[in-house]
């Protein structure tokens, strides 16, 4: 079975995530497909691409695959992984994506919405950024983006408390471009890809890279860096990262020790 289903019509691709047993989570194949799929779009010369769940979903993705963290010692979230390599692929995509939000969205799903250049959300939508629900220490590449979208002190709640942002809220925030009803949130959506694709593809691929530079204009010095992944390393090789991967599992409630 395909975890993404795709399709392509007047210049506008349709990445749609089909795996409703796992409530949509981002395993590694189901990027890996998602990474295909935009690849063929791109080939294709698609001048807009939507990211979306099947119609009716209460949940559009669950985030990353929990069973698929890595053991305590290695980096949950490196640069070759395949949810970091989704999101550059995201990033790096010459012409607009667009999250069809349906549903709640957690986790690493949320790092995926927030990259996509516009987010169009119904009311059932929600976003909730859990890592610290579970233990593990977020990238500073997903934090940046996290920064860009609501900015440092709505960045700050959402990775404390991990609770749900509702669809008003988000609108407000900055998190959905538009907040529309259900029943008018497909065609709202590609309505608005469609007048994109009417534009000029070349001049839309040049402002979406002078975007992306722009908003990750923020040098950091080599011992800056360093401090950043020794800090993210004490999580990653700590007690309470194995205990949030085996409580996820085991289906109770961590209990952290802060060690």
């Amino acid at each position: 079975m395909s975890l993404i289903l795709s399709s392509y019509s007047g210049h506008v691709g349709t990445a749609t995530f089909n795996h409703a047993q796992t409530r949509n989570s981002l395993s590694n194949e189901l990027l890996r497909e998602l990474i295909e799929a935009l690849r063929l779009f791109a080939k294709r010369k698609a001048r807009a691409v939507i990211i979306r769940a099947q119609a009716g979903v209460k949940v559009w993705s669950s985030g990353f695959d929990i069973t698929e963290l890595p053991v305590p010692g290695r980096d949950p979230l490196s640069y070759n992984d395949p949810l970091e390599q989704a999101l550059r692929e995201i990033q790096l995509f010459p012409a607009p994506v667009i999250a069809m939000i349906e549903g709640s969205v957690w986790g690493g799903a949320c790092d995926l919405a927030f990259i996509c250049d516009m987010a169009i959300g119904c009311p059932s939508c929600s976003f909730a950024i859990t890592p610290a629900k579970i233990g593990v220490p977020y990238n500073s590449t997903g934090i940046l983006h996290f920064i860009n979208v609501v900015g440092p002190r709505l960045a700050r709640e959402m990775f404390f408390t991990a609770r749900p942002i509702d669809a008003q809220r988000a609108l407000q925030i900055g998190i959905l471009n538009h907040l529309v009803p259900t029943e008018e949130l497909e065609r709202f959506c590609y309505d608005l890809a469609h007048q994109v694709a009417e534009n000029s593809p070349l001049a839309i691929a040049v402002i979406k890279e002078q975007l992306r530079l722009l908003g990750n204009s923020h040098p950091l010095s080599p011992e800056t860096f360093e401090r950043i992944q020794g800090l993210r390393r004490k999580v990653y090789d700590s007690y309470d990262y194995l205990e949030g991967k085996n409580a996820f599992n085991e289906k109770r409630t961590a209990v952290f020790k802060g060690e």
